[in-house]
């Protein structure tokens, strides 16, 4: 199982990012995904997830309606949309296949003037 992040980043507060987790080794389209972020000095915490269709689940309050998750499974790849981006959103984001218990290596976001 191989789950590899990218789109990551330095951007302007209120600007955008979108993230991709490209899934290997194992059905993609059967599992339900994730993804997490750990900021310097605090746990790791759920971002969002989405339902092996694409229905997505459990938004952070605090990226609700500036974030998006979705997926692509013909592409094996899970995203993140991630609009009006804030200097408390700075951390390590990290895709997570739940069930499966593998994660990505993650993939810097820093949201900095």
């Amino acid at each position: 199982v191989q789950l590899v992040e990218s789109g990551g980043g330095l951007v302007q507060p209120g600007g955008s990012l979108r993230l991709s987790c490209a899934a290997s080794g194992f059905t993609f389209r059967r599992y339900a995904m994730s993804w997490y972020r750990q900021a310097p000095g605090k746990v790791r915490e759920l971002v969002a997830g989405i339902t092996s269709n694409g229905v997505p689940t459990n938004y952070a309050d605090s990226v609700k309606g500036r974030f998006t998750i979705s997926r692509d499974n013909a592409k094996n790849t899970v995203y993140l949309q991630m609009n009006s981006l804030k200097p408390e959103d700075t951390a390590v984001y990290y895709c997570f296949a739940p069930n499966i218990g593998s994660w990505g290596q993650g993939t810097q976001v820093t949201v900095s003037s």
